[in-house]
């Protein structure tokens, strides 16, 4: 009896020992028990500092209630032909701007963009290339109130423009000063992607001092194309898509650091990049526009490059960064630089107290001056720094602000016009009769076959001997008035009529 005792105690013992043998070695065993400790975040708050001063932790949706009541939606429509690099991208080109692509067509089409408010007076700042073209914009706020504006002025060069409606008392966005903004700070994108009104995304700064070459580099009508376009964009990650076109890129305390403007994307969507004109640059062009009607750029007077290592080595430069001095240009004779005693193959590092490491930082730089600003110039020359005290010039070559010039009726329509002699006029058996010397960038381009060298006979069935009897005519004419020019070429005989609407 005492041995069945004995072994039943061995049995109990030797389960036992087996169990917990099991368990011990069987990590999926439901006997192990894995600690929670709730309420514990994974990583610590971000914080960030208020316009009070204060540490708070990172939110956006103060500053998104904020910024959304400034940012409005523009419905740009053109009743003709549209033919822009700007709404018809390059597909292999990866930077392109934010607005969809319109096919080349006779009729009416639009597209939309965005725009922000700047002043409690209607004054709306958005893109040149949201603008251009159209014959009609619509401004919706985020109200949903629409209102028709008008184009105050334009500038290709950075692709800004500045548009009014007649409302007051709007809210509006406070420029910001956009060379205090670094890298990866937090930025907010505001905008009208894909006519989605009032869209808000956060990134942080990518990059500053872009320059991605897409500002009038393909604009054939423009000789001056690509070589006058100012380019330092600040980089994002924020999504921005088509529509974002002329929206806000804001601090977090709702400042305004940029204007959206241009993608990198293979396929015309969000893919990781975006590109903001700083607001350094838009407030400078938004205040020559309104006090001068254009922008007063001051200029050096030289052709610049980036220096990089493969630079520094072809030219054995002393350097590794500044903007090179490759030339002077068509203007070498006048250029401000070249009188200073600025050399080419000089490296520019310093503008003021201000070092410039890049070409587009230069650029950027120079581009908030105007004509007659004083700049001293830093270069290191063959290894030595030596400086130069530049009077800016305007882009002709010359001292002073340019005027804006006043264009005749016909020239507003895009029409080059010249006399027809007698002796012209009797080989073409004609009693009168203007030559159209070029068809140019305007609505009679847009709209209409006319080619150059089209002798135009009657407006509006009304004889017109010289150009200045169109001029007149054209003056005359009301917004939504129809204009038929009629005419023949000299190698056809017949007559051909064109219609516009003004």
């Amino acid at each position: 009896m005492k041995r069945l005792g004995s072994l039943f105690v061995a049995a109990v013992l030797g389960s036992g020992l087996t169990l917990f043998t099991f368990q011990w070695y069987n990590p999926r065993s439901e006997g192990v028990k894995i600690e929670h400790i709730a309420g514990v975040p994974a990583s610590q708050v971000a914080y960030r500092v208020n316009e009070k001063g204060e540490v708070v932790p990172l939110d956006f949706t103060s500053v998104a209630e904020k910024v959304t009541k400034a940012v409005v939606h523009i419905r740009s429509i053109s009743e003709g032909q549209v033919n822009t690099r700007e709404r018809n991208p390059d597909p292999i080109d990866p930077f392109q701007f934010f607005d969809p692509s319109r096919p080349q067509r006779r009729g009416p089409s639009q597209s939309s963009g965005s725009g922000v408010i700047i002043n409690s007076d209607g004054y709306i700042v958005t893109n040149n290339h949201v603008v251009q073209d159209a014959d009609v914009l619509e401004v919706t706020l985020s109200d949903n109130r629409t209102f028709k504006a008008e184009v105050v002025g334009t500038d290709p060069d950075t692709d800004i423009a500045v548009i009014k409606i007649n409302q007051k008392a709007l809210p509006y966005l406070s420029f910001v000063n956009s060379d205090e903004s670094k890298v990866g700070e937090w930025v907010l994108a505001v905008g009208n992607p894909f006519n989605l009104n009032s869209t808000v995304t956060a990134g942080i700064i990518s990059a500053k001092g872009r320059n991605i070459n897409i500002i009038n580099s393909n604009n054939s009508n423009n000789p001056q194309a690509g070589r006058t376009a100012i380019e330092s964009f600040i980089q994002t990650d924020a999504a921005i898509n088509p529509g974002n076109s002329g929206g806000a890129l804001v601090n977090l305390n709702g400042g305004l650091l940029g204007i959206n403007t241009a993608i990198a994307s293979p396929t015309g969507s969000y893919s990781g990049y975006g590109f903001a004109v700083p607001s350094n640059i838009v407030s400078k062009i938004v205040e020559d526009l309104l006090a001068f009607g254009m922008v007063q750029r001051g200029w050096l007077g030289i052709q610049v490059g980036t220096v990089n290592s493969e630079l520094a080595k072809e030219e054995d430069l002393a350097v590794s960064e500044g903007a090179y001095v490759s030339g002077f240009g068509d203007l070498e004779d006048k250029s401000a630089a070249k009188e200073a005693g600025i050399e080419k193959g000089d490296v520019i590092v310093k503008l003021n107290e201000t070092p410039i490491k890049s070409s587009s930082a230069l650029i950027e730089y120079i581009g908030l001056k105007h004509p007659g600003d004083k700049v001293n110039v830093t270069v290191n020359r063959k290894g030595k720094e030596k400086s130069f005290a530049v009077t800016l010039k305007n882009r002709e070559g010359k001292l002073g602000n340019l005027k804006l010039e006043t264009k005749v009726a016909s020239a507003s329509l895009g029409l080059v016009l010249e006399d027809l002699d007698s002796k012209a006029l009797k080989r073409l058996d004609l009693a009168n009769g203007v030559r159209v010397k070029s068809v140019e960038n305007g609505k009679v381009a847009r709209y209409t076959e006319m080619r150059d060298g089209f002798i135009i006979t009657h407006v509006n069935d009304k004889v017109v001997k010289t150009p200045e009897e169109i001029d007149e005519i054209v003056k005359s004419k009301k917004p939504g008035d129809l204009i038929t020019f009629s005419g023949v070429y000299e190698d056809y005989p017949k007559e051909f009529n064109y219609a516009i609407r003004m």
